[in-house]
């Protein structure tokens, strides 16, 4: 029965349907650490944050994994509890995970340097080897992601905008949104460069509409003067004179 609870919370589609099988799944094996887990992913993807941080810390203890430090320091920041989370981030247990859980530490770290107002600091707090080392591997696209938002809410669009690209081709399992973000800073960029255009394309008419107006006084000017010379010759007196016919 517990497994067939746990199968269904994998299969919803809804996640507070997919909560309310692991909370019975929970009711009868409380003590199992997969259990715990479980309802504890469900909790969280349901946005409940205070009942996904009793159940992660319930599977912290029965299963003792602290890769589920980052989870809980999330929960607490979704809370509003910044300091926390911060320690559950910087904290000594933090050095004791390893090292795709250190790089999610610090990407919740740089959502809680941004919620206290430091998108610079929420930058700087990503800059880890995996991402200054040149290459791009899938497992490490959430880190470019939040990467490229840090950069984005610093105001340095054209750098984010790289890093969302770099961040969809290593997301070969499509589990974030970067290859539209990417495309919405792409359509940013031509628009800029459109009104760019639009600016010369105006200036070149300006420059364009002032040389046709010089032509034309000088096309004038020689003609009005011959038709002058021309009148005084014929005595012509009619309107428009000789160049008319």
């Amino acid at each position: 029965m517990v497994a067939r609870l746990l199968v269904a919370t994998s299969m919803a589609e809804d996640p507070d349907v997919a909560f309310q099988y692991a909370k019975k799944a929970r009711g009868l094996a409380a003590r199992v650490g997969v259990v715990r887990e479980t309802c504890a992913i469900a909790a969280y993807q349901a946005g409940d944050w205070s009942a996904a941080l009793a159940e992660f810390r319930a599977a912290r203890r029965l299963t003792g994994r602290a890769s589920y430090l980052p989870l809980m320091a999330d929960c607490e920041r979704a809370l509003g509890r910044l300091d926390r989370a911060l320690e559950l981030v910087t904290g000594p247990e933090a050095n004791e995970v390893d090292r795709q859980t250190r790089i999610e530490l610090r990407i919740v770290e740089s959502g809680i340097r941004r919620d206290q107002g430091l998108p610079d600091a929420a930058v700087v707090a990503l800059r880890v080897p995996e991402l200054t080392d040149g290459r791009i591997r899938p497992e490490f696209a959430r880190l470019y992601y939040a990467y490229a938002d840090a950069l984005m809410a610093a105001g340095r669009e054209g750098e984010a905008r790289e890093w969302f690209g770099r961040a969809a081709r290593a997301d070969v399992k499509e589990e974030t949104d970067a290859a539209e973000r990417y495309e919405d800073l792409d359509d940013v960029s031509f628009d800029d460069l459109g009104d760019e255009f639009e600016g010369e394309t105006d200036a070149d008419s300006d420059d364009g509409g002032r040389a046709a107006d010089e032509s034309d006084r000088d096309d004038v000017g020689p003609a009005a003067d011959e038709g002058d010379t021309t009148e005084s010759h014929n005595g012509d007196d009619e309107a428009g004179g000789p160049l008319a016919r």
